[in-house]
This record gives structure tokens, sequence and C-alpha cells, in this order.
């Protein structure tokens, strides 16, 4: 019998092993929720806990740490490109790996996402956004809202620009994104201000939705403009179109 299973090999022939499929390294990023974990979807939850190893900023890991079996790799802004390298690199290994964004990550993670698709392929597990939270808390439809996002480091200009015309317009309830720490609510209106809009428009803060300590406070631009008191890093403007 041949030493080969039974196979008869021509001699001369080299026996060529099929090392299978090679690994393509792939990343899960996962919306987690406005904070709230009865928030997180069950997708998730699942994706988290069966990951090897799970990333995302120190205060994203927060909710969700109860559900983190593997290896967490919390990491910030000034060394998110080496913890992403790192994860890239566990993933070309085989291992499970999930980044971790806030909400939903089709709102306004484009920058977070775009990093992790530089390095591997992605898959995506949507999550609920507080811009939903916020307009269940005001009672507001999606589908009569435009949505800005000024989380952009490049390009916010446009945003501002964008957020002026539709405010001249107001035909639509309009949800805004601030960027932490440089462009907070009073920053925003007072650009708002000198760019020309009513003293008089008013609009909601909302900050840190389904978490302890939210608040919803409403404002005229001119008294938001003057507002002394720091914002939270979670916070959304909601200008409700005019009556």
């Amino acid at each position: 019998m041949s030493p080969c299973g039974g196979r008869h090999i021509p001699k001369g022939q080299e026996i060529i092993e099929d090392p299978g499929d090679p690994i393509v390294a792939t990343i899960t990023i996962v919306g987690i929720g406005p904070g709230d974990p009865d928030l997180l979807t069950l997708k998730a939850r699942d994706a988290i806990r069966d990951a090897d190893y799970v990333a995302g900023f120190e205060t994203v890991l927060g909710p969700v740490r109860h559900w983190i079996r593997g290896e967490a790799l919390p990491m910030r802004y000034r060394d998110q490109e080496d913890v992403l390298d790192r994860l890239a690199m566990y993933a070309e290994s085989g291992k499970r790996c999930v980044v971790c964004a806030w909400g939903d990550l089709n709102f306004s993670a484009k920058e977070l996402l775009d990093r992790v698709r530089r390095r591997a392929d992605v898959e995506f597990i949507p999550g609920i956004s507080s811009v939903q939270v916020a307009c269940a808390r005001l009672g507001l439809a999606m589908e009569t809202s435009l949505f800005i996002t000024l989380h952009a480091r490049d390009g916010h200009e446009e945003g501002l620009v964008e957020l002026e015309d539709a405010l001249n317009r107001h035909v639509r309830n309009l949800i805004v994104l601030p960027r932490p720490y440089d462009l907070m609510p009073a920053d925003i209106a007072t650009h708002l201000l000198e760019q020309g809009i009513a003293p008089d428009s008013r609009l909601y803060a909302l900050q840190r939705l389904s978490l302890p300590g939210e608040t919803i406070s409403e404002y005229t631009l001119s008294s938001l403009a003057a507002e002394e008191a720091e914002f939270s890093d979670l916070t959304i403007l909601v200008f409700p179109v005019r009556e």
C-alpha cells in the first residue's frame, strides 16, 4: 500500500499539500448604542462577548465591559493608530477582533471606520443612535429632520455652512452633533450669530442621552452663546422646525 493513504504518486512527483484558503483579516465594527447597556443590540452583545480582542476608546468600552471575555484594547486619540495596527495583526492571525463605536457607526464614526478599512476587511453591526433617542425624547420624526455632524477634524467648515443654509430655510428639524472639545455648543451658537442667524432661534441641548445625568435644556441662540457651563462631549443640538 502506498504510504500516502492509498494514493499512487508517480515517481519523481512532489506532494504539495493544499493549505486551504488564506486567512483574510476581518475586523467587526460594532455600534454600541448611546450608552445605556439595555440599548445594546443582541447581535452586538454576542460579537463583543465572542471576540478575542475588543478595541475602542475608553469611554466607549465602559458600557460594554461586562460582556468582554477576551482582551480589551482601550485607545486614545494619540495612540489609536498603534492600537488599530495591533488589532489588524491579531485579525491577520485569525483572531476574532471587534472595534466598538458610540451609537450607530453610520452616523458619526466615519474617521474611525476609514482607519479600520485601511487595515482589514470590515463587517458592520449597526446600533441605536443617540440621534434616534433625541428624536424620541422630543417627539420628532426623523423623516422630517436633517442630520449634520461637525465631528470631522477636517471639513467641519462645510458642515457649518450647511447648517447656516439650513437654518435660513428651516423647513426641517435640524439635528447637530458638535465636535468635542473645540467646537462645542456655545462655539456653534456664537458662530451662527456672527453669520446673521436670528438670536431668538429656538433650540435644545440634549446631553448624555440614556446615561446617568441626562439633561435636556431649551435655549435661544443668544442664550446658548452666553452659556458658561461646560457641556458634555455627548451633546446633541436640535433646532426644531418653526411652527
